[in-house]
């Protein structure tokens, strides 16, 4: 078969078993495939914020019992009916006499505006209350998740399809690891590592240190998921032609998996990123807890023992949020790891 001579400005494509379908450079570089990703992604986005927003505010006009008394007893540590000259001044202040409708017009308005409302316990605004421990959740969250996909990647490159029982054994334990409830692991790595050994510090702890066992708490369960995920992807590609070929040409076999089979082996576990992050930052209240940090989780836990509703629903709200930006960077890193996605999208 005759081969055409490549222009200057087309690039060379070779279709494999792992990769059926041509995509012509125009189609992966045409912005207007592009816009429309965005676009459709951008809306489904606004649709999950405005669901999280509706069942928030839900949570909070349907709750049996007055507000208004609720709030002035949290206020002064007094259970008691409350006379209507004294709740008059709450209910002007947050509007809980207003029709319905009203009252979820106006949320929403708020939202638009950055505004979640006022604090019952704290009479703080929800967004200073959060924004005070915002950033330790965060840390935490995202050095979660580099330990899970460190681990993950690691043991996956030097364990796949290796001699049958060290593939097995490590194919186990990433199961095994993704079943474990954080909480009991926190216990664990705290007695053993903490109390036990004395390499962390027990109670709170600042800098990397007092990072190492929350980080590892979160990372390990989602660790486990994600080789389980990528392992059978990473063992199909392994047998692929262009595996084969790369082999044949001298390349080791550690620089095959890395440079050829980890790149198809990825995308499994991209798509998990999104809800990892959201996952991860609602588990992170867990951590905090079971390691006395500070964070989110203190605060949470607090507003629900306290049932300051609008900083629970503050922070459902902030986990959507979170959790809607995350797939849309997910989305746009799929299109770069593996452009002919841009189709399909």
């Amino acid at each position: 078969m005759t081969v055409p001579p490549l222009s200057a400005t087309t690039e060379p494509y070779q279709a494999t078993t792992a990769d059926p379908t041509p995509v012509s450079p125009r189609q992966r570089t045409d912005p207007r495939l592009v816009v429309s990703l965005i676009l459709r992604k951008l809306g489904g986005a606004a649709f999950v914020v405005w669901a999280a927003a509706s069942l928030t505010f839900l949570m909070q006009a349907l709750l049996p019992g007055d507000r208004a008394t609720m709030l002035l007893n949290q206020q002064t540590g007094q259970v008691q009916e409350r006379s209507a000259e004294e709740l008059a001044p709450i209910n002007e202040m947050f509007g809980f006499t207003d029709p319905l409708l009203v009252q979820y017009l106006s949320f929403l308005g708020g939202l638009l505006r950055g505004d979640l409302g006022v604090s019952y316990q704290l009479l703080q605004p929800v967004t200073t209350v959060i924004g005070d421990q915002i950033a330790p959740t965060v840390i935490l969250t995202f050095s979660s998740l580099v330990v899970a996909w460190v681990i993950a990647l690691v043991l996956l490159v030097l364990t796949a399809r290796r001699v049958g029982w060290v593939s097995r054994l490590f194919s186990g334990l990433e199961a095994a690891a993704a079943a474990l409830p954080q909480y009991w692991l926190g216990i664990i790595l705290l007695v053993v590592f903490a109390l036990g050994l004395g390499l962390f510090p027990v109670v709170g702890g600042e800098g990397p240190l007092g990072l190492v066992l929350p980080a590892l708490t979160l990372g390990l369960p989602l660790a486990g998921f994600l080789g389980q995920t990528m392992r059978a992807e990473f063992e199909r590609t392994l047998d692929e032609p262009f595996v084969l070929t790369a082999r044949a040409r001298g390349m080791s076999d550690t620089g095959v998996r890395i440079r050829h089979v980890l790149r198809h082996a990825l995308l499994p576990g991209l798509t998990l990123t999104g809800w990892a992050i959201g996952s991860l930052f609602s588990g992170a209240v867990i951590a905090e807890n079971v390691f006395s940090r500070p964070g989110l989780g203190g605060v949470l836990v607090d507003a629900v023992n306290g049932r300051d509703l609008p900083v629970v629903c503050g922070v459902v709200m902030l986990v959507a949020l979170i959790y809607v930006i995350a797939n849309l960077v997910v989305d746009t890193a799929y299109v770069l790891v593996d452009p002919r996605l841009k189709l399909t999208h």
